[in-house]
């Protein structure tokens, strides 16, 4: 089968290599296409991070790119994208700006949520201590409402969509081994999770089998579990294996894995990106083999 892979980050954001390492690795490994989708600026919502795009720098990113297609024709793909954060009632996918500029894709992500003290909004990916110390002391301890809060977010975004692949959807799981926190078995879980089928369906995305946390050396599955993969497959639900690359190393890491868990979903055939065709993303369905 045809192995891409549209979630790469780059040192324009947290990345540790930058665009034309990344285009020559990935082209080495023998992939189709690679798509960059660095962590969209957030100036705005959230104040400057270490590792979202600057706002400032976002012209040099979308030139970079472009001016990568270009040497790169003939070899290989290369697309442009970003990852955007949904953050309620500051920013998101659906932004008009996201559809102004040019991108052939946008990846829709939840990384923050707002715990009931009504402060700013926590990362839900932070390093496993703060997670611990920090996020879930704003929800007095209360890990499963801090795993409700998460699919609330998430199905926020469905709803308002305006994104193309849906990121990392159980992203909530990283710091949560052994359940640890919360458990991925309590009913209120397994309801919230499920309620998200339908809404992917009606969004039109493309779900994304990410294998970030297993390049990591963090999880030993992809994200969505098994559970939520094969309710996606069920429904119709087309998905793409991602590396949720920040490093060359990442490009195509554990995507035999990534493959196997497709199989057991349930999934026969995986999308392939085609670019952008009259405004909308082109998809193409390919056996898995």
């Amino acid at each position: 089968m045809t192995y891409t892979c549209l979630h790469t980050h780059t040192d324009f954001c947290d990345g540790k290599d930058d665009v034309e390492s990344m285009c020559g690795a990935a082209f080495e490994k023998g992939l189709a296409s690679i798509g960059f989708s660095s962590h969209a600026p957030v100036d705005h919502a959230v104040g400057k991070t270490s590792w979202h795009l600057p706002q400032k720098r976002l012209d040099e990113y979308l030139d970079t790119v472009r001016s990568a297609k270009q040497r790169w024709a003939g070899k290989i793909d290369v697309y442009l994208g970003l990852e955007v954060d949904y953050i309620k009632g500051r920013m998101g996918p659906a932004d008009r700006v996201y559809r102004e500029i040019g991108l052939d894709y946008v990846i829709g992500a939840v990384h923050y949520i707002f715990p009931p003290d009504n402060g700013e909004p926590s990362i839900v990916d932070a390093p496993a201590g703060e997670f611990g110390r920090k996020l879930l002391g704003r929800f007095g301890g209360d890990g499963e409402a801090l795993a409700a809060a998460y699919w609330e977010a998430e199905t926020e975004m469905i709803r308002s969509g305006g994104f193309d692949i849906l990121g990392h959807l159980d992203l909530i799981k990283k710091n949560n081994s052994g359940d640890k926190w919360f458990s991925t078995a309590a009913p209120a879980y397994l309801e919230k999770s499920a309620a998200l089928v339908p809404l992917i369906v009606e969004a039109g995305c493309v779900a994304e089998v990410n294998t970030g946390g297993m390049n990591r050396g963090i999880l030993g599955e992809p994200y969505p579990s098994p559970r939520l993969l094969s309710l996606l497959c069920r429904a119709g639900v087309p998905a793409i294996i991602t590396a949720d690359a920040h490093k060359t190393a990442h490009l195509g890491g554990h995507y035999g894995e990534a493959k196997e868990a497709l199989l057991k979903a349930g999934y026969s055939r995986a999308a392939v990106f085609k670019g952008r065709r009259s405004g909308e993303p082109c998809w193409e369905s390919e056996e898995i083999r």
